[in-house]
């Protein structure tokens, strides 16, 4: 999709709408933007009635190409590392919509805590509950999401677990479920390892989205 100006995937329109992760306003003209500038993670303007992406700009200049949302969409994500004998491993989960391998996440639901959010998403699409075991809370940034458009895109919220096990044997299973087509500890000694890890053990590559944030974190 590099020649779009205009573009919504139907989805957004039939599926979106009736499962309630998109705004049935098809007009962002028609939206009220104070309340959501005001609640947003990263400040962004509205020119003419439309919300302007503060971060990029996309293939797409006008709609929201594959997302629901207009303007900004807070998610949360889960990563979850652990230090082994054998070096550290990251949970991952392949998306079904073919966009490659990502850290467990989604939407954060209206007045849900992202820290929550990150919880119930990692426990959906992995099986593996964290609920009890402590995290960090890291800021939100923007992610570069291949569906996001000049007027609406991604936000995250990062939220980071660390667990120690002897071996990698030992490390707590993950199983793919909800919208994620399988789950796996793969090893990220560092962000480079990583991608080594999923072309030779999944023939697979990192979530665009989630390049530059596990950049950062794995190292």
């Amino acid at each position: 999709m590099t020649a779009c100006v205009t573009f919504t995937h139907p989805d957004v329109f039939d599926r979106g709408i009736q499962e309630g992760w998109a705004d049935p306003q098809t007009d962002p003209t028609q939206i009220d933007w104070t309340p959501r500038q005001t609640a947003a993670a990263i400040p962004f303007q509205v020119i003419d009635g439309r919300p302007v992406n503060p971060c990029e700009t996309t293939c797409v200049r006008y709609g929201r190409n594959e997302l629901g949302h207009w303007g900004e969409q807070v998610a949360a994500d889960a990563v979850v590392t652990a230090h082994t004998q054998t070096g550290r491993w990251l949970v991952m989960v392949e998306r079904s919509d073919g966009h490659g391998w990502a850290v467990p996440g989604g939407y954060v639901e209206p007045g849900e805590d992202p820290e929550v959010a990150a919880v119930r998403e990692l426990a959906e699409e992995t099986c593996l509950n964290l609920s009890s075991t402590s995290r960090q809370v890291l800021p939100a940034r923007y992610v570069p999401d291949p569906r996001a458009s000049d007027e609406a895109w991604m936000v995250t919220v990062p939220v980071t677990f660390k667990l120690c096990a002897l071996f990698a044997v030992d490390l707590p299973a993950v199983v793919g479920a909800d919208d994620a087509k399988r789950a796996a500890w793969v090893r990220a000694n560092s962000y480079t390892d990583l991608v080594a890890q999923l072309k030779t053990s999944y023939d697979g590559q990192v979530f665009r989205a989630h390049v530059a944030m596990l950049r950062d974190l794995l190292g």
